[in-house]
Formats: structure tokens, sequence, C-alpha cells
């Protein structure tokens, strides 16, 4: 092969990543020249790297294949994103996959950079056979509380998709006022790739929302820390105080407001079902 040929092979299956032929690669691998074998190391490396992922994708499809083979083709992952914020609303996402889709580098959305969740979410929504994504308001987190906020994100989320589900995989949580059957799974996110696309969605939607806030509400900073309780967020709720997009029933808020504590919630069973 020449040094011309070379660098059209390198160009053909290292940047663009086209399939091996297994001539060519007979070819290659006959070939002694340093160009020949840094060539094969890449196409090497990107065989081992795909292996690994899909082994870890069969392994986060674990949940779902079950319930497939078992007769259950309509899953539904569920998960919720901004709990801990000092400001904006609470999201949850609800994702129905069809049975035997591969999403390549879905995870946990903490995981991933903001680049990685766009494109993700762009691609599940594309793949999903229904989605969707439900808010709970910074006024009713303050009325309810966020733990049964993020639980009702969660219902709507449900209740918002095109398909009733026949089972429910849920990051954590049970929801007792959905009956479907359903199945808590402790970091759900990190090992089902339907909650994983949940949680990628809700991120992605309330991250939206928040950028939003920050135009509306400058000088906070939403659009960069999202509401998260970092310095530079504290910083900016002693400089400015409270916006109307903060959560009042969280202790820092009402530090800034100069508000007493709040005393404690009512338990879940002496909350009214609603």
């Amino acid at each position: 092969m020449s040094q011309y040929s070379l660098d059209v092979l390198r160009q053909r299956y290292v940047v663009e990543k086209r399939p091996l032929e297994a001539s060519v690669e007979q070819i290659l691998r006959a070939d002694t020249r340093a160009g020949a074998r840094a060539i094969l190391a890449s196409i090497d490396k990107r065989r081992f790297e795909n292996r690994s992922e899909g082994q870890r994708l069969r392994k986060m499809l674990r949940f779902e294949t079950s319930l497939w083979e078992g007769g259950h083709r309509v899953v539904a992952g569920v998960d919720e994103a901004g709990m801990s914020p000092l400001a904006g609303p609470v999201s949850a996402g609800a994702v129905i996959l069809k049975p035997g889709t591969r999403i390549v580098g879905i995870d946990d959305s903490k995981k991933l950079d903001a680049a990685a969740r766009e494109e993700l979410a762009k691609e599940i929504k594309e793949k999903a056979e229904s989605w969707s994504v439900a808010f709970v308001e910074v006024e009713e987190i303050d009325a309810i509380n966020i733990y049964w906020a993020g639980i009702q994100a969660m219902q709507r989320a449900v209740r918002g998709l095109g398909l009733t589900p026949q089972h429910l995989l849920i990051d954590a949580k049970r929801l007792k006022e959905i009956d479907i059957p359903q199945q808590a799974i402790i970091k759900g996110d990190a090992k089902s790739a339907s909650i994983a696309a949940a949680s990628i969605l809700a991120k992605v939607e309330r991250d939206s929302v928040m950028r939003a806030l920050d135009l509306r509400h400058p000088g906070y900073g939403f659009a960069d820390h999202k509401g998260y309780p970092v310095p530079a967020h504290y910083g900016a709720l002693a400089r400015l105080g409270a916006c109307a997009a903060h959560r009042r029933s969280f202790g820092p808020v009402r530090k800034a407001l100069g508000l007493p504590p709040l005393p404690p919630w009512p338990s879940a069973s002496e909350r009214p079902a609603g």
C-alpha cells in the first residue's frame, strides 16, 4: 500500500469510523509499517470500546429485558430532577422504550455533561415509544414539601404518557397513588436504561426552565448553577435577597428573608391524599 493509501484508509476507518472489510483488514495486518499498525490499533481500540459499551447497555437493560420477556412490553422508567436546588420547579420524566432499544452512552444524568445530555435527550425522544416530562412549581413545593413534590411530579409524568404502562421502574421510590405494578430500584438511574432516560429528560427540561428564569430574575446565576446551593448562589441570596423563583420552605431561603424555621412537616400517614 502507498502512503496515500494509508491516508485514505485512516480517513475512512479511523476518522469516519466505517466498518473495516475483512479483505482490507487482512492486507493491513500483513503491512509492517508504523502507519498501518496505528490504523489497526485505533480500530482495535474502537472495537473493544464498542464491546464494552454493548455489555454495559445489556446490563442497563436487564430489568426491562426481564419484563419484556415476561410479556410486559410497555415498561416506563421514571425519575425526578431538581430536588435539592433552592429555586425553581422540580421536574420528573417518564420514558417508555421500545423492546430492544439501544441508545449508546445512556447513563445517570449526573454522570453526563450538559452537551451529552442534550444530544441523548434528542435521541431518547426520537426512539422512545412515549415520553413525558412534568413539573411541580415553587408554590406547590412550598405547600406540600419537596419530597411530596417529587412524588407529585413523577405521578404527573406517568399520567402524561401517551400509553398506559404495564409496569413502572422508578428510581428509589414508589408511587402509591398510581395503580400500576412498579419496582423501586435504588440508584436506578445508573442501573436501568429507561430510568436513566427519564432522568436525562427531566434534567434537560428543567435546565431549560432555569435558563428562562435566569432572564426573568438576573443576578442569581440560575443559567449556570440551575438553583443548586453553590457558593455563588448563597452569595447572590445574601446580596439580593430571595426572588419569586426561590423555594421559601427551604432553610437558606428563609434565612435570607429573615423568616423563622418551619415546623416539621406532617408525616406520610397524616398527609391528606391528593
